[in-house]
């Protein structure tokens, strides 16, 4: 069997987009996958999927999960008072005296803060420009924290804006709600969702306790290039350009505009021997086109 194949049984502490992705993969590869929600009807959503979901409220069967589970994810993003996964898991690995093989963080770019269009690394010192990059900073420091003081295996994975399938310029160009919004000098990077999902499986096949990677892709580039791109090879027109202040533009798109940097995937590269399926956004968005055409 290859090694991208291995089979892996995961626990995934959130069941968003990123969280899903990373338990289908599990079940691909021939494991079992289990992801925590509130939500009864999302378990529900999610057991009618094959995937195993559990309230992360419920300390016994949470307890259940972590000690059948070799290697542990958390995709939920911190609240104000910090990790929610850090909060339960933590006791949970307590009460049970579990010790996963791996445990790892999905962070954001948003660590950084703004480098000026400049390259950020992952032994750069952190300086968050926004409440939510903070927030991130304050958890990885805590889940890295936890992993020295209890010997666990934890690592950090700091990603920039997702895309893929059903969540892109593609989409958005599609049913109308695409706009193009310029920063002179802005640039930073992105990564299909595939790609994420396949770092977080190289470094679960080599762990290394305490370590940062940047998971992004091999060109950074600016928001309204991409979107220009996507249009002309849709053969649609470039949708209307509008002010970065403009009541539409989201609380989300503009915290992408507060920083300027260039990401560097090279640790990624070099000690997981990782290398992203889709380089840059123009193979990443030919793949979502032909996943729409299937």
């Amino acid at each position: 069997m290859p090694a991208d194949a291995t089979p892996s049984n995961l626990l995934v502490f959130g069941g968003g987009w990123l969280g899903q992705a990373a338990a289908r993969e599990a079940v691909r590869r021939g494991g079992h996958a289990t992801l925590t929600s509130r939500d009864p009807a999302r378990r529900e959503a999610l057991a009618a999927e094959g995937l195993h979901a559990c309230d992360p409220d419920d300390a016994e069967a949470l307890d259940r999960d972590v000690v059948e589970t070799p290697a542990i994810l958390i995709t939920a993003p911190p609240e104000p008072d910090g990790c929610p996964g850090l909060r339960r898991l933590i006791p949970a690995l307590t009460r049970t005296g579990a010790f996963p093989d791996w445990i790892g963080y999905v962070s954001s770019t948003a660590v950084y803060g703004d480098r000026g269009g400049g390259w950020a690394f992952e032994d750069d010192p952190l300086n968050a420009a926004s409440l939510e990059g903070a927030r991130r900073v304050r958890a990885e420091r805590d889940w890295l924290d936890a992993g020295q003081g209890m010997g666990l295996t934890v690592q950090i994975f700091r990603l920039p804006a997702l895309y893929g399938p059903g969540r892109s310029p593609i989409d958005r160009l599609r049913d109308g709600t695409a706009r193009l919004v310029r920063k002179p000098g802005q640039v930073f990077n992105r990564i299909h969702v595939d790609d994420a999902v396949s770092g977080l499986f190289a470094s679960i096949a080599r762990p290394r306790p305490g370590a940062a990677y940047t998971l992004c892709d091999d060109e950074p580039a600016a928001a309204d290039a991409v979107m220009e791109w996507a249009a002309d090879r849709l053969g649609l027109p470039r949708p209307p350009e509008i002010d970065l202040d403009d009541p539409s533009v989201s609380d989300a798109m503009r915290r992408f505009y507060l920083d300027s940097k260039r990401l560097s995937n090279a640790r990624a590269k070099a000690e997981l021997g990782w290398r992203p399926r889709y380089p840059t956004y123009r193979e990443g968005l030919e793949a979502v086109i032909a996943a729409a055409g299937r």
